[in-house]
């Protein structure tokens, strides 16, 4: 892995590569539609989607970064009529209210934990800033000190929040912001997301970057490939450890 070699830092996306979002919010799903006749998979498959089209319109159209959650909180209307559902305040506010105790992936902090011997670990995130703090505080921090029994240490070096652009990924300017952030240059940071548009945003702007793939789903048909695919971060550790 010579073309690794420069790497210092390690970016990871948040929401979907970290945080395990269809298995955090589809419970709450399926409990407020239980009287209406859609499944809490196909509903989540929806609103995630419609939620990526909400933030690539805000960068396309200059629009700024309009909010994470406010963009969760568009789609989430659009999909309730989408599927005939009248967007009434507490449906939705029921809803939006998941998205505050959303939960890591099972291997995750265990692959941290080993990563942080190697690397500068950085949240890279399209969140609002005191969405990430809550999340890396109370949903990631709180469970990573119960598994290790220790309240000194910290995972990640630095959060760094879009907003301070003013796009979502994969907007240019997020990585080549963020490596300027940690005074590093752009190829001496390794981006890792499950989320393939965001893998081809780092490397088209000169970051090495691996896809993690979970669900075996294509990669885009781009000549700005990822430099490794791992199924988790168990492999993922294993990949960059070795």
């Amino acid at each position: 892995m010579k073309h690794l070699s420069p790497v210092k830092a390690l970016t990871f996306d948040l929401f979907g590569t970290i945080l395990d979002l269809g298995g955090s919010l589809t419970p709450t799903i399926e409990s407020a539609l239980e009287p209406y006749p859609i499944s809490a998979t196909t509903f989540w498959e929806q609103w995630r989607a419609r939620q990526r089209i909400e933030q690539y319109q805000d960068t396309i159209l200059s629009l700024g970064h309009s909010g994470y959650l406010t963009t969760v909180r568009q789609s989430l209307t659009y999909t309730l009529r989408r599927n005939n559902i009248q967007p009434i305040d507490d449906l939705i506010d029921d809803l939006m209210s998941a998205w505050q105790s959303l939960s890591p992936f099972p291997e995750v902090l265990p692959a941290l934990k080993k990563l942080a011997n190697r690397y500068r670990l950085v949240v890279l995130s399209n969140g609002d800033p005191e969405f990430l703090d809550h999340l890396v505080q109370n949903r990631l921090m709180r469970q990573y000190t119960r598994a290790t029994l220790s309240s000194d240490e910290n995972l990640f070096d630095s959060i760094f929040s879009v907003e301070t652009v003013g796009a979502f990924k994969p907007h240019t300017g997020v990585y080549l912001r963020a490596a300027a952030s940690l005074g590093l240059e752009v190829n001496q940071c390794l981006m890792v997301s499950a989320n393939s548009f965001d893998v081809m945003g780092a490397r088209v702007c000169g970051m090495r970057a691996i896809f993690v793939n979970r669900y075996q789903l294509p990669y885009e048909d781009s000549d700005y490939q990822p430099d490794a695919i791992v199924s988790d971060f168990t492999q993922l550790a294993e990949y960059l450890l070795s």
